[in-house]
């Protein structure tokens, strides 16, 4: 059960509708999904929240699916079905293959078992390295 209650467009003050508008109008869509509706209870968390991701997101050094499948791995890792959901989407659309997915999961499952290991038998890192 949700913690907070959605701020839709028609009852969002002006400082949430900027940007609602800013993330519509870059996203190219007509709605902004619940993640941005119920930060948007926070006003000041939604606009940094939504700059940070903006930013970050958008295609550099690397691309715009890698970086959706980076999204994918660490929702995968840290248990978030709505993350895992909304990335897996976006990764699809943008050309991110079933096969990709699996291998993205590999990793991720191999790291994790990796770490644990790591932390639990506390090895210190090669001086090499």
């Amino acid at each position: 059960m949700p913690q907070s209650k959605p701020v839709n467009y028609s009852e969002a003050s002006s400082e949430v509708r900027a940007v609602f508008d800013d993330i519509m109008a870059t996203r190219s869509i007509n709605d902004v999904n619940n993640y941005w509706k119920h930060i948007a209870n926070h006003p000041p968390t939604l606009k940094r929240t939504w700059e940070a991701a903006k930013e970050v997101m958008s295609t550099g050094a690397l691309d715009s699916l890698v970086k959706e499948m980076i999204f994918v791995a660490v929702s995968a890792s840290n248990g978030c079905e709505y993350g895992l959901r909304c990335h897996t989407d976006t990764a699809r659309k943008q050309g991110m293959t079933e096969e990709m997915l699996g291998e993205v999961l590999a990793v991720v499952g191999v790291a994790s078992q990796a770490n644990i290991l790591a932390n639990g038998y506390q090895i210190p890192v090669d001086d090499d390295y």
